[in-house]
């Protein structure tokens, strides 16, 4: 799997789809203010495949994705909701009765929930990326849960290549919102004015690597 290649083939995606197409940006950065679900609808497009990046048009259909899509993210964060709950717990109760020592028997086990909860959190977005595209591809939500389709799918790309892939793309998406947040002032402005183009990078990355499974 070329990396760099496909880092570049998305950021030229986003590139030619946005610059110089202003109300296009325009008009993605009202989706993000409306909650992002216009957006999140829009970046279903970009899954299915669709070169080059599509126009922003229909927007009750791209509510109803982002709705749909929203739906999925939700009910695969369920595990992540229930371990924060039984975690948090335990040290509310502690911090209700006063009892010192009792508070830090529950922060020691909230610490160990953490943990968990990360490990979880990191086993369901594996599933997570390839089943958001599985929907997209089939409009079926069902889809989005086909776990043995999933699981064949990863083993198509390679688990070591798939991962890496995710990492990689994390790594920039996190680069670009610290340098953000370090500008003074304007940084939170200049994230939100990114985010359409974060958004088409990072769903055209993610086909990509889908579509790797069919050449692996």
């Amino acid at each position: 799997m070329d990396y760099g290649n496909m880092v570049g083939e998305a950021f030229g995606y986003a590139k030619e789809g946005l610059v110089g197409k202003w109300m296009k940006w325009i008009l993605l950065l009202i989706a993000t203010i409306l909650l992002t679900l216009p957006l999140m609808g829009y970046s279903l497009k970009i899954l299915r495949g669709e070169k080059p990046s599509p126009e922003v048009e229909g927007w009750g259909t791209l509510f109803i994705d982002g709705i749909k899509y929203l739906i999925i993210c939700l009910i695969y964060a369920i595990p992540v909701f229930i371990i924060l709950a039984v975690t948090m717990a335990p040290v509310l109760a502690a911090a209700m009765t006063g009892d010192s020592n009792a508070v830090m028997a529950g922060l020691g086990g909230f610490l160990l929930g953490l943990v968990l909860l990360v490990i979880v959190a990191i086993i369901i977005g594996l599933f997570e990326f390839i089943g958001i595209v599985r929907f997209a591809r089939t409009g079926s939500m069902g889809e989005a849960f086909n776990f043995s389709a999933i699981l064949a799918t990863i083993g198509k790309i390679g688990w070591v290549n798939y991962i890496l892939a995710l990492i990689i793309m994390g790594i920039i998406l996190v680069i670009i919102e610290t340098i953000c947040s370090l500008i003074p002032v304007v940084g939170m402005l200049l994230l939100f004015i990114l985010m359409p183009f974060l958004t088409i990078f990072q769903a055209r990355y993610t086909c990509m690597v889908y579509d790797s499974a069919g050449s692996a």
